[in-house]
């Protein structure tokens, strides 16, 4: 059987182990070079295939249901449940998703783009399932490093409270999230990876006990106590752990065995109360050059299959803006010991290995656990360390309450960096930075800011790590910047709440922030050519807004447009229209921005098409609304 055949998982079932080899090799070979031609995450579906093939054998996919962690980890499940044949438009518009997207097929149970959320939905599924009277298995597949978080320990704790209630974990051990993992969990799997399992030592010696004299049937209670107390003996530290905690643990199972999985998966299905199947795999499996960098290999953009090298642009590209805060970054802390970057388990997405490698000891890794990594960085503001949170915006949203509770109220000069502000790209809604301007604006005590450029987030970035009467954070997009000559030092810092004019005209007041100040100076270049002369701000800060600067703008002009890449409820606009109304400038707004709308995936310029966000867009937007009609008060 060919996989292309395969529509239904449960067309699986039946086939002998040679098939299911074969079809592993089938989904290897897809996946790279889906992959090598478009991009994508990569080592994190190799790693799974044996474990998905062998777990799909034991269950009828018409009635059970598995929830996958993140979702990259859960390609052979794309490609096993219809998606073969069109796996080829993976992360492009309108293509397969990266993630996991419940509206995309039947099989996807529950969406999964930010890690650790598994196991507290697999549970709700399965209480929903008893509560109902029904009977299907559930099943929660986790990495290693999604466990470092916190709300997969909360499930722990919660189902193993539950004797009775039938649930699966299936624990993909390939010792990486992105990087390494980090922290006394990851290094008690590493102690397991050398024990030999002995899952079943303590059915073996009831049975014995049953076999003398007098015992019969059953244990007396002291037999009993004397059968796990040898149990916990046996059964490596992390299994007592969970035994422990209520969970029945098996393993570790060779994860690319599939006669061993099938087995165990078997077996663990025969048991009444919550059960821990701990498989150890290999990430980027069956391709040696991703087994060798499992970190590189993690995701890669369009690279060649035979020497794994990336395939080179075909002009040279700016750096990135992730890689000239990290630069920057590490320039400061060199002549500042009090600097110390923390990052949640993404420190090469972030830049921050630069880090890592030159200054170890300002450099903390907490694993994905961004709640942690707030409250963390709020102690160490209060005795007088300058911690720099360096947190994608989307997993930001994870740690809200830390962000008001322990930094906000307390005042604590922490400085938060958001890389992958605004539109994303391949990744799509669960990653898109959409929210951070609106639910950090509304928050007391917080000073927000955002680049032009890369030049500006040098200077933005000098600033934040020497403010210290409370909190401020800096958003910057992914992706590279504009080409704008760079410092290697003496960067000066910026006046908090002041913006900058960067362009002169009568006709049409244009205010951009961050990313979209670029865009704002193309759409008033487009506007001239049809004899609309604009003037053109940069706030650099949406709190606090500088007013002195667009008030008295705004009276004169009399018409106003702020652009931004972010969700308009809340956002900068808002801030702006909040701003005029409060002082009483009763002037006509257009708000250019991202709509009550999710972005799906797709390149980030596609995107931006979409939601008439390219500056010729813009421009006949503006022409329309405000040259060609009589214009509304707020748009």
């Amino acid at each position: 059987m060919h996989i292309s055949e395969i529509t239904h998982p449960n067309q699986l079932h039946g086939l002998s182990i040679r098939q299911l080899e074969e079809i592993a090799s089938q989904i290897r070979e897809r996946h790279l070079q889906t992959v090598a031609k478009s991009g994508g995450h990569l080592g994190p579906g190799l790693g799974v295939v044996e474990l998905t093939l062998g777990l799909y054998q034991t269950l009828d996919l018409d009635r059970d249901k598995v929830i996958w962690d993140v979702g990259h980890q859960a390609y052979p499940h794309k490609m096993i449940t219809g998606r073969y044949n069109h796996f080829h438009t993976l992360r492009q518009k309108d293509g397969v998703a990266g993630y996991i997207k419940r509206c995309e097929n039947k099989f996807d149970h529950f969406g999964a783009g930010h890690a650790s959320t598994s196991i507290s939905a697999a549970l709700g599924m399965a209480l929903a399932r008893d509560a109902k009277g029904e009977n299907f298995k559930t099943v929660a597949v986790i990495g290693d490093g999604a466990l470092t978080g916190g709300m997969a320990l909360e499930a722990i704790n919660h189902a193993g409270h539950l004797p009775h209630t039938r649930l699966l974990v299936v624990l993909n051990d390939n010792e990486m999230s992105i990087s390494p993992n980090v922290g006394a969990i990851s290094r008690s799997l590493n102690r397991v990876r050398l024990s030999k399992p002995m899952q079943f030592l303590a059915d073996n010696l009831e049975e014995q006990f049953k076999h003398f004299p007098l015992f019969g049937e059953s244990l007396t209670p002291e037999l009993q106590r004397v059968k796990e107390g040898m149990k916990r003996l046996a059964v490596p530290k992390v299994g007592a752990v969970l035994e422990e905690l209520g969970f029945t643990y098996m393993g570790p199972v060779d994860g690319h065995n599939l006669e061993d999985l099938i087995t165990t998966f078997n077996a663990a299905h025969t048991y009444s109360g919550p059960v821990l199947v701990h498989v150890v795999t290999t990430k980027g499996k069956g391709y040696a050059i991703a087994e060798q960098d499992q970190v590189g290999y993690h995701a890669q953009s369009p690279f060649d299959l035979t020497t794994g090298k990336a395939i080179p642009s075909n002009k040279p590209k700016p750096p990135g803006y992730s890689k000239v805060f990290a630069h920057t970054l590490v320039k400061l802390a060199e002549n500042n010991p009090k600097i110390i970057g923390i990052t949640a388990a993404m420190a090469t997405g972030t830049g921050l290995t630069k880090l890592q490698e030159k200054l170890p000891k300002q450099y903390i890794d907490v694993g994905i656990a961004e709640q942690h990594a707030v409250t963390l960085a709020a102690g160490l503001a209060c005795e007088g360390m300058r911690p720099v949170a360096t947190i994608y915006s989307t997993f930001l949203q994870r740690a809200y309450d830390q962000i008001i509770h322990d930094v906000c109220i307390q005042n604590l000069p922490v400085f938060f960096c958001l890389d992958r502000a605004g539109i994303v790209g391949a990744d799509g809604p669960t990653h898109q930075g959409m929210y951070d301007i609106a639910y950090l604006r509304c928050i007391p005590n917080m000073v927000i800011m955002a680049p032009k450029d890369e030049a500006e987030l040098q200077r933005m970035l000098v600033t934040g790590v020497n403010y210290t009467d409370g909190p401020i954070a800096m958003r910057y997009p992914r992706g590279n910047g504009y080409g704008v000559p760079l410092m290697e030092e003496g960067w000066e810092e910026l006046p908090i709440g002041k913006g900058e004019i960067l362009r002169n005209g009568d006709d049409i007041l244009l205010i951009g922030y961050g990313s979209m100040v670029y865009p704002a100076m193309q759409t008033a270049e487009i506007l001239s050519e049809h004899g609309i002369e604009a003037t053109v701000v940069n706030a650099r800060f949406v709190k606090p807004l500088d007013t002195e600067l667009i008030l008295p703008l705004a009276q004169r002009i009399g018409k106003v447009v702020t652009l931004e890449e972010g969700c308009l409820m809340g956002g900068f606009g808002s801030a702006v229209t909040e701003a005029l109304s409060d002082h009483n400038v009763l002037v006509p707004v257009k708000r250019f921005g991202v709509p009550d709308k999710l972005v799906d995936h797709a390149k980030p310029d596609e995107s931006k098409g979409d939601l008439g966000l390219t500056p010729s867009q813009m421009a006949e937007q503006v022409r329309a609304a405000f040259f060609n009609k009589q214009p509304s008060v707020v748009s």
